[in-house]
């Protein structure tokens, strides 16, 4: 993705960030021309820190819908509705920062340990049970590949601990091209 789609992403999720914090519900995605890449059904986070700490994390591993849309709405359930975290106060907003992960389709492993730390996210499935971390979540952690599986298991998809290593769970790998505000800036 070019610099310019960087910034008009951060600045689409920055601006939705601040409706949702106002209480101000417009669409933020409406009258601008866009890339192809922006135009996209990728699946996408979004991250918000405040002064470094994290203050709320949602997306989707798949979509339906154009990318610039989905991080629009991705920004605000950020603010809104994760559920760690109380909604982000306008006290925050000038020491916000902004996260967006642009993730690649899912690829499903057929070794459960074939997968790269740092490189590859992992999104873990089984029936209506699912679990993600994204691929920075390996480094923030220090973690080995089988922590990384079975913290996932257990905190992310509510399943044992161990769940990845049978037969009936789906690990799936992708990786994610992360858009930093303190990177491109704003």
């Amino acid at each position: 993705m070019d610099e310019k789609d960087k910034k008009a992403l951060l600045q689409i999720a920055r601006k939705s960030v601040e409706s949702a914090v106002k209480g101000i519900s417009k669409d933020q995605t409406q009258a601008e021309p866009f890339s192809p890449e922006l135009k996209g059904k990728n699946g996408a986070f979004v991250t918000l820190r405040t002064c470094g700490k994290l203050r709320g994390c949602i997306g989707r591993m798949v979509s339906d819908i154009p990318l610039h849309k989905l991080v629009s709405e991705m920004a605000v359930s950020a603010v809104k509705e994760d559920p760690r975290f109380k909604q982000i106060q306008s006290s925050e907003l000038d020491d916000l920062e902004i996260d967006i992960s642009v993730l690649s389709p899912l690829q499903k492993a057929e070794n459960p340990l074939d997968f790269e730390l740092g490189i590859h996210g992992i999104y873990i499935k089984k029936g209506s049970a699912t679990g993600c971390f994204l691929p920075q979540v390996a480094a923030d952690t220090g973690w080995t590949k089988e922590e990384f599986l079975t913290h996932c298991c257990s905190a992310k998809a509510g399943l044992s601990p161990d769940a990845w290593k049978k037969e009936d769970v789906d690990v799936y790998i992708f990786t994610s091209e992360i858009i930093s505000e303190k990177d491109v800036g704003n």
